[in-house]
């Protein structure tokens, strides 16, 4: 049926757990059903969230269509709200197509594929996401004869990239806004995913979405939106922080993430797995049913077994341990990857061990058990041994990892409002920033920190691999420490003189707040444990010793072919 804005015509809809009904245009039919753009039905995503949340089992294929909606939704709404901005159909369409092959590039799991393995297994040679999206959109068009025009092609793929390189200089700077929003992160891709990826875990966000579409005015060329939605987008900025803190980055995701890495190297000298993002052909086959592919062929080839076995351990829950934890300052970034290293965490573990060993120092320690409550990961129970901590000799600096991942509002440490300019409804032509009394004022001092994990592929070097980079944190404390000293107080104040508040080189709002020299460095007491303590997960205890290999339908048994 004709659409009533435009000449275009839905030819179905789909019910979305998100956007409700999603029109599906006879043009976004073509690019849909595709091989090419089926695939990310099987490309999760959250990644291997869906390994702690088990609601998160959501695709690309969907979060594709509601972006999708969400920017033919902001352009019509643009093209209709302000005809002089001559928005045409074909603009309305390329962005639509846009926001449907935006992901088109995304490997297995998501940003597992293109943020840590494609680094590792082509350190040389670099490839993003967004590059293979737009070779696969070449591809689904070249091979599924789809007419389009190279302008609009060049358009879409600009647009996609949220930046002028191959389209016509003529195109409407403000569209390259809404798919890819490189000036202050506030595009449909976000919109979509921040609400979707909240409702599939369980704990869904509140974002009137259709509110703030409709907020949208273009002003210079620029995407702005009516000051009374001010702390509405601070509030999404907000979203943003705590999905990348408490979500995305979650421990056990991020241990199975570095599990999957791992088997995916160990395959790819035999399966050449990261040269197949250049093939598109090769590329359109390839998703996260890779680990069952790998799994199936290790019943023939043997030299897959590492990667299997890797495979086998994130199955059993037998993952890599969060030894420690702690927030790092923004600033302190680069002080934190220079010097806390895998190498340097493993010398600490040795010294502390040849200190412990030395006579006089008893290593044994009491039994302690304890359960600890949480989210579906291996933690949920925790039985502390009694038994001398490990010789680490043997721990090599693969077995530990190192991870510092950035949590922010979106612009780093800035104000991300910064960026966003607004309108009143008495000049809806005149645009501004917000300044200080026209939002809240209740605002972290900084707006981005680190989280600094340190991870053990080896369990029982738990205690040994903690204690290490404890040892290390303070030797780095105390060398840089003393560039931060505090100003000795005034010769005419009494040093017995008790401070009773603020020292005069101390600002009120920097009291307790992570602004503080030290405050990277301090030690996470909640994640101390005891002298050889080793985690053990309960499921252990319940199962049988394991059988011999010679044992009929054992695992060691090769299939006949």
């Amino acid at each position: 049926m004709p659409d009533p804005h435009t000449s275009r015509v839905v030819l179905r809809r789909m019910k979305d757990p998100i956007h409700d009904l999603i029109e599906i245009s006879d043009r976004l039919t073509v690019f849909i059903d595709t091989r090419q753009f089926q695939r990310l039905r099987h490309v999760k995503q959250m990644g291997t969230s869906y390994l702690v949340w088990p609601g998160a089992s959501h695709n690309r294929f969907e979060h594709c269509l509601g972006v999708a909606h969400l920017a033919r939704a902001l352009t019509s709404h643009l093209q209709r709200g302000q005809p002089e901005l001559n928005i045409t159909d074909r603009d309305v369409e390329c962005v639509e197509l846009a926001g449907l092959c935006h992901d088109l590039g995304h490997g297995p799991w998501s940003h597992v594929w293109d943020n840590m393995f494609m680094p590792k297994a082509m350190p040389n040679q670099p490839w993003q996401h967004e590059e293979g999206s737009e070779t696969m959109l070449e591809h689904l068009i070249f091979v599924n004869h789809i007419a389009i025009s190279n302008a609009d092609k060049n358009f879409i793929k600009d647009l996609i990239a949220g930046e002028r390189r191959y389209c016509d200089p003529s195109e409407k700077q403000f569209l390259f806004d809404i798919v890819a929003n490189k000036r202050n992160g506030l595009d449909v891709d976000r919109f979509d995913y921040f609400v979707r990826d909240s409702h599939m875990i369980g704990e869904p966000i509140k974002i009137n979405l259709h509110r703030l579409l409709n907020s949208a005015r273009v002003i210079n060329e620029e995407i702005c939106y009516d000051i009374k939605d001010v702390n509405n987008i601070y509030e999404l900025y907000g979203t943003r922080f705590r999905l990348f803190k408490q979500i995305y980055n979650h421990k056990t995701a991020k241990a199975i993430e570095y599990m999957i890495v791992d088997a995916l190297l160990a395959a790819e000298p035999y399966l050449h797995i990261s040269s197949m993002v250049f093939d598109p052909k090769q590329f359109s086959f390839l998703s996260d049913e890779i680990m069952s592919r790998i799994e199936w062929d290790s019943e023939t080839n043997e030299n897959l077994a590492p990667a299997r076995a890797i495979f086998d351990r994130i199955r059993n829950r037998d993952l890599y341990k969060c030894v420690d934890y702690k927030l790092v300052k923004w600033d302190d970034k680069r002080l934190f990857e220079e010097r806390v290293t895998s190498a340097d965490i493993i010398t600490m573990a040795r010294e502390d061990f040849r200190i412990r060993s030395e006579p006089g120092n008893d290593l044994k320690i009491a039994v302690v058990s304890s359960t600890e409550e949480g989210n579906d990961d291996e933690d949920e129970h925790i039985t502390r041994e009694s038994h001398p901590p490990l010789d680490p000799s043997m721990l090599s600096e693969d077995d530990v990892i190192v991870s510092l991942a950035p949590m922010h509002y979106g612009m780093g440490n800035e104000n991300p409002l910064a960026k966003v300019k607004f309108y009143s409804k008495s000049k809806l032509n005149v645009a501004r920033n917000a300044k200080p009394g026209d939002y809240s004022g209740l605002m972290p001092n900084e707006f981005g920190e680190y989280m600094l994990r340190v991870y053990t592929k080896q369990p029982k070097y738990y205690y040994n691999v903690q204690a290490g980079y404890r040892a290390l944190l303070k030797r780095i404390e105390e060398e840089v420490m003393p560039e931060h000293s505090v100003p000795t107080p005034p010769a005419t104040e009494p040093p017995s003189t008790p401070r009773l508040g603020p020292s005069r080189t101390t600002s009120l709002g920097s009291i307790g707040s992570s602004s503080s020299p030290a405050s990277s460095f301090g030690i996470n007491d909640f994640t101390t444990v005891d002298v050889g303590f080793v985690p053990e997960s309960p499921t252990k205890k319940h199962k049988q010793p394991p059988r011999d290999s010679s044992d009929a339908g054992s695992p060691g048994k090769k299939r006949r072919l």
